[in-house]
């Protein structure tokens, strides 16, 4: 960055003489206190003075102690620790006009008129009240002789900016929200559990999840776990749905499923707006069928324990990114919130979001269920009842073949499992091949039905086997494999040498017919280096896995003497793992290829936590790409911390390996895996139907990438992505997540340069949500 450059960069990020309070209030949700942290840096980083607002309103009305100023050190520690360390509270007195008036005049006394509120729409909804109010409240202040005409002109307006905390993702306007995630990993904890019992003694468990008017967490939830049925309150279903469900848990009983799973969201209704409940289904189930049933009720467990990787990352760009708007505010800007959609950050009118959520709840009580369906954005109930609710009545003359290539990646079994049974929805025969493009050639092909697939989304690895081979030493034979089974379509699911093969694939149609089919991949890699797509299947997994260690890692370190860890991970020569990872994290500095560094790089990263230790920080925490620099290697940057840092800091390393690629999926790559799936069946189904001619399916143009691009999951031919990729490396030209690496180094208090330019701009509602019926990420 050119030096005048820079020097614009910083007048326009400018908060001197600025103060902002952040407060937590309603209920809590994990990642909270990230947020809290990322907004606390950011403000403090570009000269800001930053308040803690304890116990939400009711804080800020009593003022005192509750109204405390921040230090870069207080949040320190907090990135992994669920809740909100700043507390929260429900507000009576917040409600009335005195109540508003006693906060304006805390808020006032401290300079404070810039305001970042976590909470959900009735916190949100408050502080917009509270925003239009302040010019008559700043008034009667003067008239009461509590602050003087200079306060007055110098405070004159407040500005408002907002991030929605609740896991149960029922804000319109935001495809998550911060704690769902988090919910998510908690209820599939339990489900994974529960599942081996169940299994052991033919059972039927019945599962209540959090969710008084949104069944987001069943919904995903009942995807992410495989379940036989769920009740959410946005889509009641129609009378004589006992027995439908109970035909359909007969019918998975005879199919040899040892056990049936029932996911119950606790605002469930029926048709006639009655309440369905646990305890009804399970009373259901044990007259109808007679089976061993049993009801766990999760509760409040799903409201606690550590921040997911997802939660934490999505907190720290919203804090970000609240600052950023907060800082930009003028008199006449709308109060907004912060929201995410797709893979970008949005900013949204407050209110235009509090309006549609509410039309949600009123078009629910009204009994539209469509409506409140059409508003809420979401489209995952679609590959639910493709899943698990499916006609299979239907027949085509098409047979489709699905394999995996490339390393393992946890959630690839979630994949293979939805798009066996969509293809099989779909009236397709499915074929499935083991051990990638080596067992195609060898014939290891066999058809796989509905049945087979079942329990599939929780296992980690590849149950089909998968192997790194290329398919071009095997091409006739291949070919020959393809014209024996009569393959009109191939789904391949896997990381680079997936897209490889492909490649190869789509060049030898030439001289094979036999290629000139559908096929569509789906990026499954831990590496997440697959170009045409920001996410792969199994990365959110090891990036939670690392998250996990680096927490545990630092754990050990307490009560001891200040200690540095220095931590290698997988990636290939994508630094993905290693940036997001440490953002997650809370690393002081993360090594990748992409971002060349030298000696005196790690020079001055040496001495900046060396400052750091001889402050209150006792832990530094330094991520290394795997091939980030063949000379630099981890050995040597944990020998050069060692030695430099003596007197000051102890080193210790450890090198993550294999531990990234193994373990029970996350919920995201479930859902990611088995929606991405779905939808590239679907595209399979249509490109069959339309290029059916006399019994024989010829596409030239029809080889490509499912990939999710910034907002949406988009097909693009690999021939396109040909010019976007760095073969000699194996990653794309461009990473979308590099522009996450300067917040990493702001959070972790070193001075550096961040594009305003990428911030969130002011949206509308309906434009959003057009991209979110696209694709609800999550």
């Amino acid at each position: 960055m050119a030096q005048s450059d820079h020097k614009k960069f910083f007048e326009n990020l400018s908060g001197a003489g600025k103060a902002i309070g952040v407060l937590t209030s309603g209920g809590d949700a994990q990642g909270m206190n990230a947020a809290v942290r990322a907004v606390v840096r950011m403000g403090i980083y570009v000269g800001a003075k930053v308040y803690f607002v304890h116990e939400g309103y009711q804080g800020m009305v009593d003022g005192g102690d509750n109204i405390e100023e921040a230090t870069w050190e207080s949040v320190s520690s907090m990135l992994q620790v669920g809740g909100t360390v700043i507390g929260s509270a429900r507000c009576k007195e917040f409600r009335t006009h005195e109540g508003r008036l006693k906060a304006a005049c805390n808020l006032v006394q401290r300079g404070i008129t810039n305001l970042c509120v976590i909470g959900g729409d009735g916190s949100l909804t408050g502080a917009n009240l509270f925003r239009e109010e302040w010019s008559g409240l700043l008034d009667e202040l003067l008239q009461a002789g509590k602050i003087d005409n200079e306060a007055v002109l110098k405070y004159s307006h407040l500005n408002i900016v907002g991030m929605v905390g609740s896991i149960d993702n029922d804000f319109c306007g935001t495809d998550m929200t911060i704690g769902t995630d988090s919910a998510l990993h908690r209820i599939i904890e339990v489900v994974d559990a529960i599942m081996t019992t169940a299994q052991s003694h033919q059972r039927t468990f019945v599962l209540e999840v959090m969710g008084r008017h949104c069944g987001y967490l069943a919904l995903v939830s009942a995807l992410a776990c495989g379940a036989d049925w769920v009740f959410i309150p946005e889509m009641p279903p129609a009378d004589g749905w006992e027995d439908l469900m109970c035909t359909k848990l007969s019918e998975n009983r005879a199919r040899k499923k040892r056990l049936n799973i029932i996911i119950v969201s606790e605002g469930a209704i029926d048709s006639n707006n009655k309440s369905i409940t646990s305890e009804h289904i399970k009373d259901l189930v044990v007259k109808c069928l007679g089976f061993d049933t049993r009801v766990t009720i999760l509760g409040h467990v799903q409201r606690g324990g550590t921040p997911s990787a997802f939660d934490r990352i999505l907190a720290s760009r919203m804090g970000v990114e609240a600052v950023l708007a907060l800082l930009e505010a003028s008199p006449d800007t709308p109060a907004c919130v912060v929201s995410l959609c797709g893979n970008q950050s949005v900013r949204l009118p407050l209110m235009e979001c509090v309006q549609m959520t509410q039309e949600v709840q009123k078009a629910m009580d009204e009994g539209k269920f469509e409506e409140a369906v059409r508003l809420r954005g979401r489209s995952g109930k679609t590959v639910l009842l493709l899943i698990a609710y499916a006609d299979l009545s239907l027949q085509s003359s098409f047979n489709v073949a699905v394999l995996n290539v490339g390393a393992p990646a946890a959630g690839m079994n979630a994949a293979v499992r939805s798009a066996v049974r969509v293809g099989i929805t779909e009236g397709h025969k499915m074929f499935a091949v083991n051990d990638g493009f080596e067992g195609f050639a060898r014939g290891e092909i066999k058809e796989i039905h509905w049945g087979d697939v079942g329990g599939w989304t929780g296992q980690g690895g590849s149950l089909l086997g998968t192997k790194r081979t290329l398919p071009a030493k095997y091409i006739e034979k291949i070919a020959e494999q393809m014209r024996i089974n009569n393959i009109n379509a191939l789904l391949v699911i896997g990381g680079f040498e997936a897209y490889l093969g492909l490649s190869e694939l789509l060049a030898s149609r030439g001289k094979y017919d036999e290629f000139c089919v559908p096929m569509v991949m789906v990026p499954a890699t831990v590496s997440n280096n697959v170009p045409g797509s920001d996410f792969s299947i199994g990365a959110d997994t090891a990036l939670n896995a690392i998250t996990d260690t680096c927490d545990r890692i630092k754990q050990s370190a307490s009560g001891t003497k200040r200690r540095v860890f220095i931590i290698e991970t997988m990636g290939g020569y994508c630094g993905y793992l290693a940036s997001v990872g440490g953002l997650a994290a809370g690393a002081d500095a993360a090594y990748i290829f992409e971002e060349p560094f030298d000696i005196r790089d790690l020079q001055s990263n040496v001495e900046h936590l060396t400052e750091k230790m001889k402050t209150s920080i006792q832990r530094g925490l330094v991520l290394r790409n795997e091939n980030s620099n063949e000379n630099y290697t981890t050995d040597f940057i944990y020998q050069l911390y060692s030695e430099e840092g003596k007197g000051v800091f102890d080193c210790r390393k450890n090198v993550l390996g294999h531990m990234q690629q193994g373990g029970s999926p996350s919920p995201f790559d479930r859902n990611f895996g088995t929606k991405i799936a779905a939808k590239a069946m679907l595209w399979i189904s249509r490109k069959l139907k339309e290029t059916y001619r006399q019994g024989i399916i010829f596409l030239q143009d029809s080889v490509c990438l499912l990939g999710m691009h910034r907002r949406a999951l988009i097909f693009q031919p690999v021939v396109q992505l040909k010019e976007e990729t760095d073969f000699v490396h194996r990653i794309p030209n461009e990473q979308w997540w590099l522009k996450l690496r300067p917040l990493m180094k702001i959070l972790a208090k070193y001075k550096t340069s961040y594009d305003v330019s990428d911030s969130g701009q002011l949206e509308h509602v309906a434009h959003h949500l057009y991209f979110e019926r696209q694709l609800p990420l999550h």
